[in-house]
């Protein structure tokens, strides 16, 4: 992959990595100076290195808008129209189920406060939840939402939700860095490629997904 010149971003509105089914989602390309030049693509289980408007999404200059489904869940980013640089890539999950852990979708860096919400799809949503990091409970809450004060390199991993009654939310990778986005360093192409390809697989995803991943970016 060429790190040269890479200049964009990809933002997701709402900022979240997971989301219910029939949930309005906006996806932009964002640079410094403009918007132009650049095409929003994404792989899922079914199809790879798709363009927004080719069956799903639509188009909008260098965003996207989605009203997604379970089928929407995948690996998304922009790619520049001219050969060569990528922004970010980030990982969305779309759920059939009655729970999601709202998180940042992008790299949060060292040092930041970040709070996860456990989420119902029916109100009221601020239920008691119990959180888990990489399958250990952390801490239960009262009104479903949690603060990691200063996080560092140790707050990474794999993180979800459970609200009594309500179930279990699906899991998503929570990156910690030292690097700004606005700066793309080569740490944050390999760290997203590798976090990418591990919760495809942890999903169950087939391997021709993970390798026409690796391979066609």
């Amino acid at each position: 992959i060429n790190n040269s010149s890479i200049c964009t971003r990809l933002t997701v509105s709402p900022s979240s990595s997971q989301f219910f089914e029939y949930d309005f989602v906006s996806l932009s390309c964002e640079e410094d100076d403009s918007s132009a030049g650049w095409t929003l693509r994404r792989n899922t289980s079914k199809r790879q290195r798709t363009q927004c408007g080719d069956g799903w999404g639509e188009g909008a200059g260098s965003s996207c808008n989605i009203n997604v489904f379970q089928s929407d869940s995948g690996v998304y980013w922009c790619e520049s129209r001219e050969e060569g640089p990528i922004s970010n890539m980030v990982n969305l999950t779309v759920t059939g189920g009655s729970v999601i852990l709202q998180s940042p979708v992008l790299p949060v860096m060292e040092g930041d406060d970040v709070t996860l919400l456990c989420k119902t799809e029916t109100t009221p949503s601020n239920l008691p939840a119990a959180f888990y990091k990489d399958g250990s409970l952390i801490r239960k809450q009262p009104t479903g939402h949690m603060t990691i004060q200063h996080v560092s390199r140790s707050d990474e991993g794999l993180y979800k939700c459970d609200i009594s009654g309500h179930g279990e939310s699906p899991s998503s990778w929570i990156t910690v860095t030292v690097c700004h986005l606005v700066v793309f360093c080569p740490y944050f192409t390999s760290t997203f490629i590798v976090v990418s390809l591990y919760q495809l697989r942890a999903k169950g995803n087939n391997l021709s997904l993970l390798d026409n991943l690796s391979l066609s970016i």
